[in-house]
């Protein structure tokens, strides 16, 4: 009787969550799932990013994305215009949450997404995949104010410690949230890093979350006027290409009106 009822409910808990079903939902009504389909959701996703390296390999075609920030309606309007896994390849680059209105339910569809089609949709951690930085810009309010509770939250950010760091496009695009490192010349510098724990205050793994170029054409490195991370100049970005045989860096971070490549 007791085995009986325990496969009962386990079976009643895995049809509650349904991938199809819940992205479907998602795409039609911007709401938040129950919390248990958030920790079965987080479960799946922590299993596949576990398997991905820090410098996750992606292969073209690939539409790349920058900050999302909880802009779920940006979001889906950027899937009618580019087309929804997995019709269409996608790379993003971090921020998932804060600022926007809805960064539960942003971050919700990408994870289902992942779980769903793991080789068509790849999802780096960016500066605000953070404990300390969303109990500041907004998502730990917003999973307080839809959930009535800090667990929810909780399972978000430990899932946050397993992203991958960067991603490498063909063999020759460096993609990533911030910037380079003073402390990595290469790629398998990077591949080396621990990246399961909240992000530090300094040190390697915080520069690729945090830094950004020069605003000027001075060379070189300097100090973060964000107090995190460090400035580069050209000649940084082209020394790192040629040491890892790379054409491009692809970053995210910074708001710009037209295309930067660096």
């Amino acid at each position: 009787l007791s085995y009986s009822f325990c496969t009962l409910l386990f079976t009643v808990m895995d049809d509650e969550f349904d991938v199809e079903h819940l992205i479907t939902q998602l795409y039609a009504d911007c709401k938040p799932i129950t919390e248990h389909q958030v920790t079965s959701l987080c479960d799946r996703a922590r299993d596949i990013f576990s398997l991905e390296s820090n410098v996750h390999v992606v292969n073209a075609p690939v539409t790349v994305c920058g900050d999302v920030h909880g802009q779920f309606h940006d979001l889906i309007e950027l899937f009618k215009i580019g087309g929804k896994p997995p019709d269409t390849n996608y790379l993003f680059m971090g921020d998932y949450v804060d600022r926007g209105y809805h960064s539960v339910e942003s971050l919700t569809l990408l994870l289902l997404l992942k779980v769903r089609y793991k080789d068509r949709i790849a999802i780096l951690r960016g500066n605000h995949e953070s404990r300390q930085i969303t109990q500041v810009y907004g998502f730990y309010d917003e999973c307080m104010r839809k959930y009535g509770t800090v667990n929810v939250w909780n399972t978000f950010t430990q899932l946050f410690d397993f992203m991958p760091l960067t991603a490498v496009v063909q063999s020759s695009i460096f993609c990533l949230h911030g910037g380079l490192s003073p402390s990595l010349d290469t790629l398998d510098h990077i591949r080396q890093l621990e990246r399961v724990q909240e992000t530090p205050h300094e040190g390697p793994m915080c520069d690729l979350l945090w830094s950004d170029p020069h605003e000027d054409e001075k060379p070189g490195w300097g100090v973060s006027p964000r107090g995190a991370g460090f400035t580069f100049g050209a000649d940084i970005t082209s020394q790192f290409n040629r040491n890892n045989s790379l054409t491009l860096v692809a970053r995210a971070h910074q708001l710009v009106m037209e295309v930067c490549f660096l």
